[in-house]
């Protein structure tokens, strides 16, 4: 992870270890929050007085917030910079944490995770956008696959470090954790070096900054062809955290089963990022995107023929590795095709897609299992994951590309 790398400025190298603190720092610590609080959701409102069926809308209404706020987000960046807007993103994080945590009444608690779901998405676009300004094209797909590969991993510490707190003081306390871990993402942002300063100011200070639509319209193209691609794999990601559990009940293994069975395949998921990155770099992003999204096609393909603990986890495993090779790829793609006038507002329209993908996953998945059944749900989101890698296969170029400047347009490059 420290390789030394030359960047486009001559005399200049560039090392991870150069960029740890400013940016994997801020998204290890933030994700503890998000994966302390996770769990809780439904549990927290149900406190409140939720039903069953509100309490499963309180955990849909980040996303749905994500949805929602990926493109404001993205012209709000470009407005303010990106260190500026991570934070404020880190401090309504821990205000909005906070009212989870006290509020005493129902509606206000589902008022702070619709407001979460914002901060998670001012925070995603600007890490992205900072790696780009401060990662050399050579690099980058390490640079955005271990970004994705530590929020994978405070995502995973957050649940342990939440146990014990909640086991003492119950299920709402474990907002707390993400109180502290949105001031710590802040602080470490707000003392870093920033690098991405004169970028920043020169959004700031440009004479006639691009509107959010103008620049989405200049890129349509993109979003129609590899954008597509990228819709594909939030959908299928999505559904295996939701079909999963689902198949697991199904087939009559208890929550501690289905736990062991997701602890594992997590593990296996963070083992992988950092290879999966490395291989795009030297050779490609297709040769990372078409084997994700084959594997966790064979994973839904196989589920409903599971019926055992060994089952159910062996398929989970393999899309859990496909999850894995995964990690960044959807920032990657969104990088590379970034424009440098308008990127914030590009990265706030792809991460639009990526989020649309995940949000309609569990919609589509309750329908069809309701209509049909769950295996018929499980089949077609392998069938779609299948679809997916084609796709990419299409619009993805066949080679890495040369090492040229970092955020570029892409229409040059697409076409199968």
């Amino acid at each position: 992870m420290t390789k030394t790398t030359r960047t486009s400025s001559p005399g200049e190298t560039f090392t991870f270890r150069s960029i740890a603190v400013p940016a994997y720092g801020p998204t290890v610590v933030a994700a503890l929050g998000t994966g302390a609080t996770a769990p809780v959701i439904a549990l927290a409102a149900i406190d409140l007085g939720a039903s069953v069926s509100v309490a499963s809308f309180a955990v849909g209404l980040g996303l749905v917030a994500e949805v929602f706020f990926a493109i404001p987000a993205g012209s709000l960046i470009a407005r303010v910079g990106e260190r500026r807007a991570l934070i404020w993103g880190c401090a309504v994080d821990a205000v909005f944490s906070s009212v989870a945590w006290l509020v005493p009444s129902l509606a206000g608690y589902l008022l702070a995770q619709f407001a979460l779901g914002f901060t998670a998405s001012v925070f995603m676009v600007a890490r992205q956008g900072y790696l780009v300004e401060a990662v050399p094209y050579a690099v980058r797909a390490r640079a955005m696959s271990t970004l994705g590969g530590v929020n994978r991993i405070g995502l995973f510490l957050g649940p342990f470090i939440a146990a014990p707190v909640i086991h003492l003081w119950g299920p709402r306390t474990a907002y707390a954790i993400a109180v502290v871990s949105g001031l710590g993402a802040g602080a470490i942002v707000l003392l870093s070096r920033d690098i991405t300063a004169e970028h920043d100011l020169a959004l700031r200070t440009a004479p006639a900054r691009q509107p959010t639509r103008t620049v989405l319209w200049a890129h349509r193209r993109t979003f129609a062809t590899v954008g597509i691609g990228v819709l594909f794999i939030g959908a299928v990601r999505a559904a295996r955290t939701t079909l999963i559990p689902l198949w697991a009940l199904h087939v009559g293994l208890t929550a501690s089963q289905t736990a062991l069975v997701f602890g594992v395949a997590a593990g296996l998921e963070m083992l992988v990022f950092y290879p999966a990155g490395s291989v795009m770099d030297r050779l490609g992003r297709r040769w990372v995107a078409i084997p994700c999204m084959t594997l966790m096609g064979v994973a839904f393909l196989v589920l409903p023929h599971t019926a055992t603990l060994a089952g159910v986890g062996a398929a989970a495993i393999v899309g859990s590795v496909g999850n894995g090779l995964g990690s960044g790829i959807v920032m990657t793609l969104g990088a590379d095709h970034a424009p440098s006038e308008g990127r914030a507002q590009f990265l706030g329209g792809w991460r639009f897609l990526s989020v649309v993908g995940g949000s309609s996953a569990p919609l589509g998945i309750g329908v069809v299992a309701g209509a049909a059944s769950l295996a018929l749900a499980c089949t077609l989101v392998g069938v779609t994951a299948f679809v997916g890698a084609l796709w990419l296969m299409c619009w993805l170029p066949r080679r890495a590309a040369p090492n040229d400047p970092v955020s570029q347009t892409s229409h040059e490059r697409l076409g199968p």
